[in-house]
């Protein structure tokens, strides 16, 4: 959908493999499950599709300085608790020191979440918006479409 993107599936999907495309990009999508699970920092994680897991403690110590936009279409991304120093609370977005994150509050279905990150790329590439109105505009259009998993 957007060009000169580079899709990382199954077993390469890994914590190395990703990482190392990290330092070249501007945008990185991570579709996968997360975890953040309240009072246990160490066993909050990103899980890879090799089955490798990237604990909070990890993702915190990531420096990625050219990220402008990350984005976590996970369950409960962006959800935290009480499990340190508050950092957390914001989530795994937050923790990648991006200049903009998308992470998720609550549990997502595989399918509006495809619906809703469509929408967002396509509004994204199509029209002189911010990521914010992008956002917004294709979360309007997921509720508002007869045609949207989530409709009715």
């Amino acid at each position: 959908m957007i060009p000169n993107t580079v899709q990382l599936l199954n077993d390469d999907f890994s914590k190395i493999n990703t990482t190392t495309r990290m330092i070249q990009s501007n945008v990185v999508h991570l579709a996968t499950h997360a975890a953040i699970v309240v009072g246990k920092l160490e066993d909050s994680f990103i899980l890879f599709g090799n089955g490798e897991r990237a604990t909070l403690i990890e993702v915190e110590n990531w420096q990625f300085d050219n990220i402008d936009l990350i984005v976590f279409s996970a369950c409960e991304t962006g959800l935290g608790g009480n499990l340190g120093d508050g950092k957390e609370i914001l989530g795994f977005g937050y923790l990648m020191k991006a200049k903009a994150s998308i992470a998720s509050l609550w549990r997502v279905s595989d399918g509006g979440t495809q619906a809703l990150m469509t929408a967002f790329y396509t509004t994204l590439q199509e029209s002189k918006t911010t990521k914010a109105e992008a956002l917004q505009k294709a979360q309007i259009a997921l509720i508002t479409s007869p045609d949207s998993p989530n409709y009715g």
